[in-house]
């Protein structure tokens, strides 16, 4: 693009090309020029200028960003292209506007399920001084602040928000006609009924998408360019795109997504939902197919979307009944019969792209394959920032923090969330509401807001949808709750927490990160906390399964349960995958003539999956076991579990950490030390100090009759005499053995039989 002043093409009107707001200025009626078109139009920041597309609109006009400024570009929100009818890429003609304060104005609600009753006062508040024309679609917003604006624009949107969330409206009409705004004196009308908009487009357009950049730019390439410039292809002699298939999780937004691109592509839009086409008499679903067909060729430019495609399109070897056959053959045909210059395309989408036929998945059909995955944590900023466009949030709400948060969470998600919050909202002023009055005062609607804890109760009841099968924590356990496990910490924190928060260092030795962490050590270390401490501080996903999940009588199943663990931890990468006691799930093959013939294919599940062909991504998998000689050793070799971690029991420095963590909400007597009771507790582990600590506490309650004011040092010493550490002499010397023959081991197929007699029975008799 040119590095210019702004194009002039006459006096008093700049041509600039269209480009497409920030998601945060979505709804605030604010147009971004570079300080050439100022200069050129003869206007200052916050003066309002026409925009004239195929349809004339008006907008208030605000600085470039600095990325902008040596650019001919507009910066216009969705809605404004909407009211423009223009698009990315187009060109639009820019001039000063007249506006003239108006005698009355009428609004109504832009969705035909919307009705709308309540105060004008509010919305006169909300378009104060704002420049509309009669047709415009314009949304009330909230009070998340417009960057980089003087503070005579700002002041204009700092009017209380109309709702909870943004509310898209139309400008039915206007006195008098032409550019006006509304003033003290203007009369505000808003009709309960939906009006027939003389455009669709602003209802949902790429504005309402968050987190999807990527797969908008391959969308537009795919669908709005055959749509709108057909030529292109021509004068390349190729045929246009027919089809694209959009697969990814539930809730991701792919229905979202297939509305967004017709209405930016000014396409007509028709919808097959799978079900609906299916009828019960002979050849009714087919006819009813062509049906749809032959009206979208009659419409074009138009978008045929089919949704949840796989059940309507499965493959045919796996289905019995012939109806569903004849119709997966009858799209096909129908796809194939898209006449070459038909301005047509077909998109379907599906969270089961395998269980879809072939046929369809081949070029000529369906021609590009468009993933959308579940969002990272720029993503749910973005899809954040559009639910609460609009929601009144408190001073202490911070999205980006919720976002990181909200590990796994897909668009619906967070949509989920931001409702919880805002009836959380609701529930703590219902004390102030009169149920018997027929409106609520407007003083109450004022003071509704969202705040940060009732995001914080929302979260309690959302779980994320792509996680619901297995039980994803975001873990509250970080290394300040560990004591005396420094040497663990410090090869978990290079292991697991370095690659998963700074990937580019490794990808710039061209080296990879570790794939596996097998800790081990004697019970009641603290091998499973340390997983938990290691997700938290990584801000990564952890699942957490026990062998009992995963293993299953049905033929086939366990491998099953494995496989779908490692898809679901794919999706919600990053994660953590924790596999508490996994010498149960992954004997040695081999070692005994009893040893049932499910472990031995479990093992070799696990063993692809962790070092197979689909490459794992920022995913680690840890396992914890006490017992690190009965696990197989083909997974101890590098690029499976490639660090073995000793988790012994605590030094004295460790056991005082640990009991001054397990007594920080304990009311010590001054002449407790507990420096002298980690002295005395030599060889006690983590579980074993908070045993004593606990012990300590019933003796005190005993001792004050069930109303202890403190616990003393006495209270301690009974505890102690109570207690007994589970770590014996032996049982150190086994794993200081251990420690030199686990990675010999890998490299030998013999399982080790050094385990002794007697440590097994100081295992078993342990408080494990």
């Amino acid at each position: 693009m040119a590095e210019s002043d702004a194009a002039v093409i006459e006096e008093g009107t700049v041509r600039l090309q269209v480009a497409a707001a920030r998601q945060e200025e979505s709804g605030r009626g604010v147009v971004r020029m570079p300080r050439s078109a100022f200069q050129a139009l003869g206007i200052t920041e916050g003066d309002p200028v026409e925009i004239e597309g195929k349809r004339a609109t008006v907008a208030i006009a605000a600085a470039a960003y600095n990325e902008d400024e040596a650019l001919d570009v507009i910066r216009l929100d969705g809605l404004q292209r909407g009211n423009a009818e223009t698009a990315s890429g187009e060109h639009v003609m820019v001039k000063r506007a007249e506006s003239q304060p108006a005698t009355r104005v009428v609004f109504a609600p832009a969705r035909r399920e919307m009705r709308l009753q309540g105060p004008t006062e509010a919305l006169k508040r909300v378009f104060f001084k704002k420049p509309v024309v009669a047709g415009d679609l314009v949304a009330t917003h909230g009070q998340q602040p417009v960057q980089n604006v003087p503070p005579e624009v700002r002041r204009m949107f700092n009017a209380p928000a109309y709702a909870l969330t943004q509310i898209r409206l139309q400008v039915v009409s206007t006195t008098p006609k032409g550019i006006v705004h509304i003033d003290e004196n203007t009369e505000v009308e808003l009709r309960a009924e939906f009006e027939e908009p003389r455009d669709a487009r602003g209802m949902i357009n790429y504005d309402d998408v968050g987190g999807m950049e990527e797969t908008i730019k391959a969308l537009r390439e795919m669908v709005e360019l055959p749509l709108r410039y057909p030529e292109l292809f021509t004068r390349l002699g190729v045929d246009p795109p027919k089809g694209v298939l959009l697969h990814g999780p539930p809730g991701t937004g792919k229905t979202r997504l297939a509305q967004a691109v017709a209405n930016e592509s000014d396409a007509e839009f028709f919808t097959i939902n799978g079900p609906e086409i299916m009828g019960s008499a002979y050849g009714e679903s087919e006819k009813r197919l062509r049906e749809v067909f032959e009206e979208a060729e009659r419409s074009q430019p138009a978008i045929v979307f089919i949704d949840e495609i796989d059940s309507i399109a499965p493959k045919r070897q796996n289905v019995q009944g012939e109806a569903e056959k004849r119709l997966v053959a009858q799209l096909l045909t129908l796809m194939d019969g898209l006449q070459a210059r038909a301005n047509l395309v077909v998109i379907a989408a599906t969270n089961r792209p395998d269980a879809i036929d072939e046929a369809l998945r081949r070029p000529g059909r369906f021609d590009r394959e468009i993933v959308i995955g579940v969002p990272d944590d720029n993503g749910r900023r973005e899809i954040l920032a559009i639910h609460t466009r609009g929601m009144p949030l408190g001073e202490g709400v911070d999205l980006a923090e919720l976002s990181r948060s909200t590990h796994g969470f897909v668009g619906a998600d967070l949509a989920a969330l931001t409702r919880e919050a805002a009836i959380e909202a609701v529930r703590r002023i219902m004390p102030k509401l009169d149920l018997d009055a027929r409106e609520i005062p407007a003083q109450v609607l004022e003071e509704l807001c969202v705040e940060k804890n009732d995001f914080r109760e929302a979260l309690k009841r959302v779980q994320p949808s792509a996680m619901r099968e297995v039980l994803v924590q975001a873990p509250t356990v970080g290394w300040d709750d560990l004591g005396g496990l420094q040497d663990a910490i410090d090869k978990l924190k290079e292991g697991v927490e370095l690659p998963l928060k700074n990937p580019q260092a490794f990808d710039r030795l061209g080296i990879r990160p570790a794939k596996g962490f097998l800790l081990y050590g004697p019970p009641g270390t603290g091998k499973t906390l340390l997983a938990k401490a290691v997700a938290k501080e990584a801000e990564a996903n952890f699942i957490s399964m026990k062998s009992s999940d995963l293993l299953s009588k049905w033929y086939g199943e366990s491998e099953q349960q494995i496989a779908r663990m490692f898809a679901r931890a794919r999706a919600v990468a990053p994660c953590v995958v924790f596999i508490d006691e996994i010498d149960s799930l992954v004997p040695a093959r081999g070692s005994g003539a009893g040893e049932p013939q499910v472990t031995a294919r479990v093992v070799n599940t696990i063993l692809a999956e962790m070092d197979g062909m689909e490459e794992l991504s920022s995913i680690v998998v840890i396992g914890a076991t006490n017992r690190p000689t009965l696990v197989d050793p083909a997974l101890l070799r590098p690029g499976r579990f490639d660090e073995l971690v000793y988790v012994g029991a605590p030094d004295e420095e460790g056991r005082k950490h640990i009991l001054k963590i397990h007594t920080a909400n304990m009311p010590l007597a001054d002449d407790v030390d507990l420096g002298a009771v980690a002295k005395q507790a030599e060889r006690f582990t983590g579980a074993d100090l908070e045993d004593v600590v606990r012990r300590a506490g019933l003796v005190a309650i005993r001792r004050a009759d069930g109303a202890p004011d403190q616990v003393t040092k006495a209270d301690f010493d009974e505890a102690m005499e109570d207690s007994r550490a589970t770590v014996t002499a032996k049982m150190e010397q086994e794993y200081a053995k251990m420690k030199g023959e686990l990675k010999k081991r890998a490299a030998s197929p013999q399982p080790i039989g050094f385990i002794t007699e007697g440590m097994v029975e100081s295992t078993r008799d342990s408080k494990h």
